[in-house]
C-alpha cells in the first residue's frame, strides 16, 4: 500500500494511493472532502429555512471520533463516493439558458453520500487476505422529511468492520456496530458515532476473525454452489407466504447473476475449475456484488450478505437442512 504523510493542525493522517476498486461502485463517483465543503450547498427544512446537519460534518465527526478513540494508531483520509446530484441555480439566474450559467450561480448537492475511514494499523490476515479496520457512514436525504422544522428526524447509518485491502469488500456485520439512527442536532449525531465506535473498540472484536478463519476452513462443493445460486435465483420469485418462512437475501437478481460470472472469472475469489470452494472465497463473492447497490441500500445488503454466508456455515457445521442448499 502507498501512502503519504499529511500533518493537519490536530492530527497526523495517512492518503492512501486512490485503490484500483472503491468500495462501492453503483452509479457513485468519488468526491474529496474539501469539495463538499466548498462546493456543496446545504439542504434546509423547508417550513422555516434552518440548514441540515451537513454531510461534510458528518463526515468531520467521524473523522474526528475515529482519531479519538483509535489515538495513535494509523488513520487514512475518508474515502468518499456520491451519487443522485441534486443541480439547480441562484435566483437571480433563474431566467438564463443553462449554457450562458456561470459557476457561481450554480448550485449542487448530492442525495446520497458513502464515505469509509480506514485504519491500516489494526489488521489480520485471513486466507492470504488483508483486512483493514474501517469506520464508515451514509447518508440519503431521500429518507428525511425536508418538508417539516428544524429539528425534525435526521437520519443517518454509520458502521464499524473491515475492509478487504485485495477487492475493497468491506465485511461488516450486524451485532451492534451497525446503526441507523435519528438525531436532531450535530451534537446528538457526535454522541451516536462516539457511543458506536467505543463499543466496538471495547467489544472482543478479534473474535469475529475466527469466524472468518472458520470460513476459509468450510467448504462448498461445486454441485453445492451451484444449488445455492440456483435457489437465490428462484428465491426472487417465490410466493410471499412461501418466502415468510425461508431465510431472507436481499442481493437481487442481477447481482446473483454477477456472482455466478465471478465465479468462473474473480481472480481472487473465483473457482473456475470446479471442485469446491472456501465459504471465505463465497462470502467476498456475495460482497463484491453488492458494491453494484445504490448507496442507500449498500449497508443493509452487505449486512445481509454476511449473515446469509453465516447462516450456510452453520448449516454446514449442524448438518441441518437450509433451503437454499436443499
Amino acid at each position: 500500500m502507498n501512502t503519504e504523510l499529511i500533518i493537519t493542525e490536530n492530527n497526523t493522517q495517512l492518503k492512501e494511493e486512490e485503490p484500483r476498486s472503491p468500495f462501492i461502485e453503483a452509479n457513485t463517483e468519488k468526491m474529496e472532502l474539501e469539495t463538499i465543503q466548498r462546493d456543496h450547498v446545504i439542504p434546509v427544512f423547508i417550513k422555516d429555512n434552518e440548514p441540515t446537519i451537513s454531510v461534510s460534518d458528518f463526515i468531520d465527526m467521524a473523522v474526528g471520533v475515529t482519531h479519538h478513540v483509535f489515538n495513535g494508531e494509523e488513520v487514512l483520509e475518508p474515502q468518499i463516493r456520491v451519487s443522485h446530484p441534486i443541480k439547480g441555480r441562484i435566483p437571480a439566474a433563474k431566467d438564463k439558458p443553462a449554457s450562458e450559467l456561470l459557476d457561481h450561480e450554480k448550485t449542487l448537492f448530492y442525495e446520497r453520500t458513502a464515505f469509509v475511514i480506514q485504519i491500516p494499523s489494526i489488521s489480520r490476515q485471513i486466507n492470504g487476505n488483508t483486512l483493514f479496520l474501517t469506520v464508515g457512514g451514509i447518508k440519503a436525504y431521500n429518507e428525511d422529511n425536508l418538508y417539516r422544522c428544524k429539528g425534525a428526524p435526521e437520519h443517518f447509518k454509520i458502521f464499524v468492520g473491515f475492509v478487504n485491502k485485495v477487492c475493497t469488500n468491506l465485511c461488516v456485520w450486524n451485532e451492534g456496530y451497525c446503526k441507523s439512527i435519528k438525531v436532531g442536532t450535530p451534537r446528538e449525531l457526535e454522541v451516536a458515532i462516539f457511543e458506536m465506535v467505543t463499543d466496538f473498540s471495547n467489544s472482543g472484536y478479534y473474535d469475529k476473525f475466527g469466524y472468518w478463519e472458520q470460513l476459509a476452513e468450510q467448504e462448498l462443493t461445486d454441485q453445492q454452489f451451484a444449488q445455492l445460486i440456483g435457489r437465490a435465483k428462484l428465491y426472487q420469485y417465490l410466493p410471499r407466504e412461501q418466502k415468510a418462512n425461508i431465510p431472507e437475501l436481499l442481493l437481487n437478481d442481477t447481482q446473483i447473476s454477477t456472482i455466478a460470472k465471478h465465479y468462473y472469472s474473480d481472480e481472487h475469489f473465483g473457482n473456475p475449475s470446479g471442485g469446491s470452494i472456501p465459504l471465505w472465497n463465497v462470502m467476498n463473492l456475495f460482497t463484491e456484488a453488492n458494491k453494484s447497490s445504490y448507496i442507500d441500500t449498500f449497508l443493509e445488503r452487505g449486512l445481509n450478505a454476511h449473515g446469509f454466508v453465516e447462516q450456510v456455515s452453520n448449516a454446514l457445521l449442524n448438518e441441518e437442512e437450509f433451503w437454499f442448499l436443499s
